[in-house]
């Protein structure tokens, strides 16, 4: 029998964010025909994931695929608790990101945006991707790898901040690109909604902030090959 695949989600109060979330799990199921995919969530919505985890029929397998763009408290803690206490075989596949289809996605959506205008004089334009943070050190290594993918992408750097949780703040780091010497900066979302933080990141100061990542087709091709790398 072919796993259940269940796409984890944070959650949110967004109804705007809730849309984007469940375009990506319908896209997914789109491309995963025969995959029964279940939706669960961490927080703020349900099921919870520990009553989805446990209602997979007993003996039958399944993946969480964590909709969350780091490693971080909910995918140590969170998901990780719901996967060993699973009736059945259970495993949970990294997070969405570090991933160059995200960079792909991100640098489009920068140079749409106008990134890399023709009458832009060196060193004008900076980037800063803007995440939403965690207390877990481990997600500031995963958005710092990220940022390096973005930056090959683009072929200038990127700096990074955060809405919340360790490093520095967006805020902070739009300010940091205008001292040295930027007169356009542009936040580029790495969140997958609408939402809090994405509202955090739009009020941080850049001059031009990009949507975040969800629904893009982008999104649920690294759900699908997260799930497939899984069976092999």
């Amino acid at each position: 029998m072919t796993p259940v695949l269940i796409a984890c989600s944070h959650g949110t109060s967004s109804l705007e964010g809730r849309a984007a979330i469940a375009g990506v799990v319908t896209r997914v199921r789109q491309m995963l025909p025969g995959v029964q995919v279940e939706e669960a969530f961490v927080d703020v919505q349900e099921p919870e994931i520990d009553a989805v985890v446990a209602g997979v029929p007993a003996g039958a397998a399944s993946v969480v695929v964590p909709l969350l763009l780091s490693t971080g408290f909910h995918t140590r803690v969170d998901i990780a608790r719901a996967v060993a206490a699973a009736p059945g075989p259970c495993v949970a596949t990294p997070a969405l990101g570090p991933h160059d289809l995200l960079a792909g996605l991100l640098a489009e959506r920068l140079r749409t945006a106008g990134l890399g205008a023709a009458d832009a004089p060196p060193g004008a334009e900076a980037v800063v991707l803007a995440a939403a943070g965690s207390s877990d050190p481990a997600a500031e290594v995963d958005v710092a790898a990220m940022a390096d993918l973005l930056a090959a992408r683009l072929g200038m750097p990127v700096s990074v901040g955060f809405a919340a949780g360790a490093g520095i703040r967006i805020d902070a780091a739009v300010a940091a690109a205008r001292s040295a010497g930027a007169t356009r900066v542009f936040a580029a979302s790495y969140v997958l909604a609408p939402g809090h933080f994405a509202a955090v990141i739009a009020g941080a100061g850049a001059d031009v902030v990009t949507d975040p990542l969800a629904p893009d087709e982008a999104v649920a091709a690294v759900v699908v090959e997260r799930y497939r790398a899984s069976l092999r």
